[in-house]
């Protein structure tokens, strides 16, 4: 885009922190590269807030990234918690950017120290403090979702761009509600949105237009980039390596010193096998039977958000732990369909099929955005049907080749 463009504005509309304390470093980690990549402006919403207040300024004054808030202060002094807003110029227009956030939202450890005010009350203002300050394009960057945001530029005047976070779709190409070019990205940062503007002499915008750039195998990792990310996912992935395992072991304890009671537990295809032979062979020549290589190949082994789809009973009792137990409970195997191996006999007598919320669990919106029950559970079947229509490509695989991550 910076070579196709000479006034080009990067922003990113925030919800971009970890969910889980493992991976806590992924925050600041995804801050430092956003400074790399230019972006002049990141948003702040509730996941950025999940590991406290402190830590979130932390990791803006070591990463040196600007984020941006209207609506979060501190109840204590009164005052912005972060920068309500930056003016870069770009060109011949100078671009105003702004942040909101919901004030629907747990703000988390946050929740004692910060509060939230009206997003529509704190854009009204904001809006006009940046164009007397010579802003000729205002962007918004929203942690509302798509309803608020979309009612909130209904109502408020003079913002230009709108760029929607917080559980949106993906729309191939944006809106435009009233004046304002809405952006809507999706979640996963599978692709970067292109919001272009038609501007007047005084550099004030005209009109504009949105489109969509999925970030597949054909858009190419830059070769030093990809470096410090993977060296970053490697080291991560071998630290949650070394808390599996020191959580295994606290388990074994706790069994160890346990009454004793027999529990259900999960079995292992290997012991399906011994008298379902039929339906092992076939499961082999399933992709369920690779599952867990994908991850190996990734270096996601250790994460836990990816190893729960491709394992038998993570973490459950008798279930999935550490990488230790891949040999036996890697992949997705008879029990992740058919239910624990020790209630065998119970899933015998009730000759039930595979029902599809079993399915999506993991085939969801997120992993598997093109999954279809009746198109692809033919190809799973343990009596294949002949001429089986082919699956479509994956966008959240080409994902995971195009950039080493998923």
């Amino acid at each position: 885009m910076r070579a196709e463009h000479d006034q080009v504005v990067l922003v990113d509309a925030g919800g971009f922190f970890p969910e889980s304390e493992t991976q806590r470093d992924a925050g600041p980690f995804l801050m430092k590269s956003m400074k790399e990549l230019g972006t002049v402006a990141a948003n702040v919403g509730d996941k950025e807030l999940a590991f406290g207040y402190a830590f979130l300024r932390q990791s803006v004054r070591e990463s040196g990234m600007p984020v941006v808030s209207a609506n979060l202060y501190e109840k204590k002094t009164g005052k912005f918690a972060f920068a309500p807003y930056v003016i870069v110029p770009a060109g011949r227009t100078r671009v105003g950017v702004f942040g909101l956030m919901s004030g629907k939202v747990d703000l988390g450890p946050g929740r004692d120290s910060l509060r939230v005010v009206d997003p529509e009350i704190a854009a009204t203002a904001m809006v006009a403090e940046m164009k007397k300050k010579g802003a000729t394009a205002i962007v918004l960057l929203s942690q509302l979702g798509k309803v608020e945001s979309e009612d909130l530029v209904t109502a408020v005047e003079g913002i230009d761009v709108l760029v929607t976070g917080r559980n949106v779709p993906m729309l191939q190409r944006g809106r435009v509600i009233k004046n304002t070019v809405v952006c809507y990205g999706g979640e996963q940062g599978w692709y970067v949105g292109r919001t272009s503007l038609a501007l007047d002499a005084a550099g004030r915008s005209i009109s504009g237009e949105n489109d969509m750039i999925m970030l597949g195998p054909e858009v190419e990792a830059k070769p030093a980039v990809f470096e410090v990310v993977k060296a970053f996912e490697d080291a991560l992935n071998d630290r949650l390596r070394r808390l599996e395992k020191e959580r295994a072991a606290a388990a074994a304890l706790t069994a160890e010193t346990s009454d004793g009671e027999a529990v259900d537990h999960f079995v292992g295809a290997g012991v399906c096998g011994r008298c379902h032979k039929a339906e092992y062979q076939q499961w082999l020549t399933t992709p369920h039977a690779c599952a867990w290589q994908t991850l190996v190949d990734q270096k996601k082994e250790a994460t836990p958000e990816c190893v729960r789809c491709h394992v038998v009973g993570y973490q459950k009792p008798g279930g999935f732990q550490t990488a230790d137990d891949a040999a036996r409970l890697g992949n997705v195997q008879c029990e992740n369909c058919h239910g624990v191996g020790t209630q065998h006999e119970a899933y015998a007598e009730r000759k039930a099929a595979v029902p599809e919320p079993v399915c999506r669990g993991c085939h969801d919106g997120t992993t598997s955005p093109v999954f279809q029950f009746a198109l692809y559970r033919p190809h799973i079947l343990h009596q294949v049907p002949a001429n089986m229509p082919a699956l479509p490509p994956n966008p959240a695989k080409a994902k995971m080749k195009g950039a080493g991550s998923h």
